[in-house]
């Protein structure tokens, strides 16, 4: 404990110094005086991936940065535990289920669901793009005067519900889709976004672009949106990152066992993945390149910055990339691992504002909290259910308030049909399936392994029903019943799940990490994904 407290003195002392020396010779900026807005946007990334965070396997230097000389959110929130909801939630200030897109866009619904996967319910339809009349986050700061700007995955409608439709003057690489076609390294298939030789790296090209829109726009004030298709599967490196993190991994003593069972399918519990290690280091080092721009610029002092990722990390399903200990579950599950984010905030005009905040946050609140920012006027007609925490910047406080997921789907990573309340300390689950509750106390159990429903009924049905008036004022839809299940067909499903399955994912992870580990192609590939 000695040692930690003397490495942290250090890297505290060697910031100070860094920070000096780059502020030496500086260029003044010549922006106006309304601040310039980077949101950047990761996906699938998990609150514990980064360095400040807690991972001593991942290395994020430039994020970490975002941490130290910003605000850190430590109960900071997605508004869905899948892409497309949560990041429609980012674009208009609602919860997923007022605005309607509450599963990530292109998912089954209905019986064509049921049947396919033998669920106990239908997962109901939902929205396939943003609504006309919503009024976005991009379309409130072109009203104010605002430069408009996007980079990366959309993945909230086809034409003609593109970014450029909803808000975004230019666009770079947003369409339909959710995940990079192609892979990360070209040649990729995008056609809002052309790759320039063989072999370039799609997570520093959104980067460059990003920068090189702040360098084009540096004397007005702009909202650039740089939305990483990274960490999103197939997850993908270089040779040299994965030898680098493929040794780390060796270095702190390699495990006999990576994954346990959860409810439904195996689930990742230890961070030894040398591709998605790299793949991550490459996100950092195209963070990396947007702001050594705005320092280059001047910029840096007028500019607030965003961080934070549209779900959990991918513990289940997909590539089983990252363990999101000591959370529970990950991407598409409804404990904390599939919904608690990394949330940071740079706003350097905000000179004594906290540097830790532990008041429980949301992506509904990026909206209002950065149109007070800049001093824009909030749409008169467009419904806000987040809340502006600019006066937690300015050392006041919040009251109290209910934080609500709507997500009547199954998860492809092993999440079941829910919806949820967070309330102070608790925490209260509501399962479709059956129509059970789960109750946990998050400051005595972040884990949620126990669940104290039966101790604090009280508790419990004063929670329900918060929740059960929010569903009804937003309008949710729920699923129903699904007749043609079959449970002996489930139970058979689980069973070769943990016997053929886990197995197979632990060859996999051995093979990964050995020595003479030969992809058959130019580059690191372990599995696509459906969304």
């Amino acid at each position: 404990m000695r040692e930690l407290y003397i490495l942290n003195y250090l890297f505290v002392i060697a910031s100070l110094v860094y920070g000096c020396k780059q502020n030496e010779d500086k260029p003044k900026a010549t922006n106006s005086n309304k601040p310039n807005i980077v949101f950047i946007l990761a996906d699938d990334l998990g609150a514990h991936d980064l360095s400040y965070a807690g991972s001593d396997y991942y290395e994020t230097p430039y994020i970490d940065t975002i941490a130290r000389e910003g605000v850190h959110f430590t109960q900071g929130y997605a508004a869905a535990q899948v892409c497309s909801p949560s990041r429609a939630s980012l674009m208009t200030g609602q919860y997923t289920a007022r605005h309607g897109v509450t599963d990530w866009i292109g998912a089954a619904t209905g019986e064509k669901w049921g049947e396919y996967y033998n669920t106990k319910v239908l997962p109901p339809d939902y929205e396939h793009a943003l609504k006309e009349e919503d009024i976005t986050i991009a379309e409130a700061f072109k009203a104010g005067g605002y430069r408009t700007f996007f980079a990366g995955k959309w993945h909230l409608g086809d034409e003609p519900y593109s970014p450029e439709n909803n808000g975004f003057e230019i666009n770079k690489g947003g369409w339909e889709v959710g995940s990079p076609k192609g892979g990360y390294y070209a040649p990729w298939n995008n056609p809002k976004l052309d790759y320039k030789y063989n072999g370039e790296n799609l997570t520093k090209r959104l980067a460059l672009e990003t920068a090189d829109f702040i360098t084009e726009n540096k004397d007005q004030p702009f909202f650039a949106f740089l939305s990483f298709y990274a960490v999103h599967g197939p997850i993908e490196t270089t040779e040299a990152k994965w030898e680098k993190y493929r040794n780390k991994a060796e270095q702190k003593g390699i495990k006999d066992s990576g994954y346990d069972m959860e409810r439904i399918l195996p689930i990742r519990n230890v961070q030894d993945n040398p591709i998605y290690a790299g793949l991550v280091e490459s996100m950092d080092d195209a963070v990396g390149v947007v702001l050594n721009r705005l320092k280059e610029l001047g910029l840096d002092d007028n500019t607030i910055i965003v961080f934070t990722s549209d779900n959990g990390g991918v513990a289940s399903g997909d590539a089983f990339s990252t363990s999101n200990f000591p959370l529970r579950g990950g991407k598409g599950y409804q404990w904390e691992g599939g919904i608690r984010e990394p949330y940071l905030i740079k706003a350097p005009m905000y000179k004594d504002a906290p540097s830790v905040i532990e008041y429980p946050v949301s992506g509904i609140d990026f909206y209002p909290t950065l149109l007070d920012f800049a001093g824009v006027d909030k749409p008169k007609n467009q419904y806000l259910d987040g809340l502006s925490l600019v006066p937690l910047f300015e050392g006041k406080s919040l009251d109290e308030r209910a934080l609500f997921w709507h997500y009547p789907h199954y998860g492809n990573q092993g999440g079941e049909p829910v919806s949820m309340i967070r309330k102070g300390d608790w925490k209260l689950i509501h399962y479709y399936e059956d129509g059970h509750d789960e109750l946990y106390n998050l400051k005595h159990d972040v884990g949620e392994k126990e669940n104290v429903v039966a101790q604090n009924m009280e508790v419990a049905r004063q929670l329900k029903k918060e929740l059960e008036n929010n569903l009804e004022e937003t309008g949710a839809a729920v699923p129903v019943s699904n007749s043609k299940y079959n449970n002996s067909k489930a139970i058979e499903l689980y069973e070769t799940r943990k016997n053929q399955m886990l197995p197979n994912l632990e060859k996999q992870r051995k093979k990964i990490l050995s020595k003479d580990f030969n992809p058959q192609n130019n580059w690191f590939d372990s599995k696509s994904t459906k969304d």
